[in-house]
């Protein structure tokens, strides 16, 4: 099992620096700072944790017209904690794996392109495309009214956001 892990770890970095920017991705997008406590953050994260499980058996057997599959996942460095979008990921024995497709900015115990392995507690978002839109991504939209709204506009048109 370890082995077949670590196979696919390798495989996964292999491919790691085309994924971040050929999943729609910017490695240099602007953080956006919430504070723990922020209600309309929670209730992202609540309704993304609520529809997980639809969507992991989703992205396990995808309909035509989905790809780019991705988890949000906390990264806590010391009392720094820090979410980024996982890109590929898949299932392991004792939670996921997947590669951190965002550039690091308050934990530095990670980097751009690295394999992490994590638990369903550190979801924090899910989504993925469908006929050219984003679907889930409740964080993202959260992210928007913290914007200005001509980069909010733009990152609805260039990326597929509906909200």
């Amino acid at each position: 099992m370890k082995l077949a892990v670590r196979t696919m770890i390798s495989l996964m970095l292999a491919f790691a620096p085309g994924l971040a920017g050929a999943q729609g991705l910017d490695p240099g997008d602007k953080t956006v700072i919430f504070t723990p406590d922020d209600p309309d953050m929670a209730l992202a994260t609540a309704k993304a944790r609520s529809r997980l499980d639809e969507f992991l058996a989703l992205s396990e057997a995808p309909p035509p017209g989905t790809d780019t599959f991705k988890l949000k996942v906390k990264v806590r460095d010391g009392h720094v904690t820090e979410h980024f979008w996982v890109i590929p990921f898949s299932r392991t024995g004792a939670g996921f794996v997947g590669i951190l497709a965002n550039q690091p900015e308050g934990v530095h115990n990670v980097v751009l392109g690295q394999a992490i392995e994590f638990t369903r507690d550190d979801i924090s978002d899910w989504g993925y495309r469908s006929g050219g839109r984003q679907v889930g991504s409740f964080t993202v939209c959260v992210m928007f009214k913290k914007m200005s709204k001509e980069e909010a506009d733009a990152m609805r048109e260039q990326y597929g956001f509906d909200c």
